[in-house]
């Protein structure tokens, strides 16, 4: 195969629409043209020369026909897929005609010609016609009652019934059948014909153009299978999209204010949280927070984020925030439970990291043990001021067998306000900029009253559009 670009010249780009639109324009005026002479061929049906031009002229409408069709799809663009309910039926999409297939150095399919004398039972074949059928230009034409062996058996009811309306009804032939030729392979022919009446109003012959559709047909047929392809794809992505849609949204709610915990009277966290979806709405991710009264007294607070999109991730994501209470509700503390969630990831079959931040909060003694795995750390905001909490030892959940986590101590106060989050939440990756973006916020977080107010200034600030992955945030704020 010859390179696309040659020396001193450039490969060929793409058409413009202008470009495509003045083919279009010379097309129809070539389709306008063709009609004309097709017009002027007043064939009575005796000149065998003339029933030839307006059977090549009939051809080349066909021809341009399927070339304005697709001339004008290329100018348009694939036809919009229609509205799908996930839930209900797909809805097919309407297949357009594919263009004519071009032989090497012909605009035409190679086209031959037959008629066939009803009074003498004489055929008389053009060159072609032997090349189409497979047969040899020394042997005898075929009659029409001989041509229906060459036809493959399923096509030959439908070839006896347009013969039969030709010769009985005067109807004009218009149909395909395929063939076996002598050397075992089928082609696909396009006959087109009409009755030539006799001195008496009888039909006297039948004449006949019948091109080879072979390629045509195939590419038809690559077609349609492309777009059935295609079809059954898109209908499994948003199949897809919908389960991860609907086990993100069971493991985190839509946010209706601040997290409810299950024991009721003053608490000593205010908690609220959100999750902030990514532009593209397509991209399910593993991101997750939560938040859990434990049976000593303490409280459960996490945030994570397993690597990817689509419903083996979401799927992940539930089964690792599952894990995470389950171990907590054990006794579990956070360093030992990154390590048990990291030999959980090494033991899944399909190979996934993760990273992730784990809290428990002592009210007693206003104490935070935490620890993380490859993930940003937890902010503290005191007296209208923010820092980043100093991170133990910790690799991404998933990257290496036998892991081990440290953790860390942090004494809150009255008024502390503490953030948690997925790295999703500043565009782009987590930098110092992004953390001064962040801490930027403490004034407006001082002057908040509820955790809610602060997880609304987030979502103000960072809610917008831009955002490549989607993120989660959870706020606690120390109340006694």
């Amino acid at each position: 195969m010859p390179s696309p670009v040659s020396a001193g010249r450039p490969a060929a780009q793409p058409p413009g629409r202008g470009s495509v639109e003045a083919l279009i324009t010379q097309t129809r005026r070539l389709k306008g043209d063709v009609d004309a002479v097709r017009r002027d061929t007043r064939s009575d049906g005796t000149d065998p020369e003339e029933r030839w031009q307006r059977a090549l002229c009939d051809l080349a409408l066909h021809q341009l026909d399927d070339l304005d069709a697709h001339l004008a799809q290329l100018r348009d663009g694939p036809a919009p897929a229609p509205p799908s309910d996930p839930d209900g039926p797909a809805t097919a999409l309407p297949v357009r005609t594919a263009p004519a297939a071009v032989p090497r150095g012909s605009l035409l399919s190679r086209v031959g010609s037959a008629e066939w004398n009803l009074l003498t039972d004489e055929a008389t074949w053009s060159g072609e016609l032997y090349q189409i059928l497979g047969r040899d230009p020394a042997g005898p034409a075929l009659t029409l009652d001989e041509l229906p062996s060459l036809v493959l058996e399923e096509d030959r009811t439908a070839l006896t019934a347009m013969v039969t309306g030709c010769l009985v009804d005067g109807k004009p032939i218009d149909g395909e059948f395929r063939i076996l030729r002598s050397e075992g392979s089928v082609r696909t022919v396009h006959m087109m014909g009409e009755p030539v009446l006799g001195a008496d109003g009888g039909t006297a012959s039948m004449w006949a153009v019948l091109r080879d559709v072979s390629e045509l047909r195939r590419s038809q047929r690559t077609v349609r299978e492309t777009h059935d392809s295609l079809q059954r794809r898109r209908r499994q992505e948003q199949t897809e999209h919908r389960i991860a849609a609907e086990v993100q949204q069971a493991v985190l709610p839509p946010w209706l204010g601040s997290l409810r915990m299950p024991h009721q009277g003053s608490r000593p966290l205010d908690l609220a949280a959100h999750h902030l979806p990514a532009a593209a709405s397509t991209l399910i991710g593993g991101d997750w927070y939560d938040a859990l009264d434990l049976p000593d007294g303490e409280t459960l607070l996490s945030v994570g984020d397993l690597t990817g999109h689509g419903v083996a991730v979401a799927s992940g994501m539930a089964m690792l925030l599952g894990a995470v209470r389950g171990m907590a509700m054990a006794g579990s503390r956070p360093g030992e439970l990154l390590g048990m969630l990291n030999q959980l990831l090494d033991a899944t079959v399909q190979p996934a990291l993760g990273s992730a931040v784990c809290c428990r909060y002592r009210p007693a003694t206003r104490t935070l043990v935490w620890a993380q795995a490859g993930h940003p750390a937890p902010l503290l905001f005191r007296d209208g001021t923010g820092r980043m909490l100093n991170a133990p030892d910790g690799v991404l959940l998933g990257a290496t067998c036998g892991a081990v986590y440290g953790q860390a101590e942090e004494t809150l106060q009255p008024g502390d306000l503490l953030l948690l989050h997925t790295d999703g939440l500043v565009p782009g990756h987590i930098t110092t900029a992004a953390v001064d973006r962040l801490l930027g916020l403490a004034p407006r977080f001082g002057a908040a009253r509820t955790a809610q107010d602060c997880v609304r200034t987030l979502v103000e600030e960072f809610g917008g559009a831009g955002r490549e992955d989607d993120a989660c945030v959870l706020v606690a704020r120390v109340t006694t």
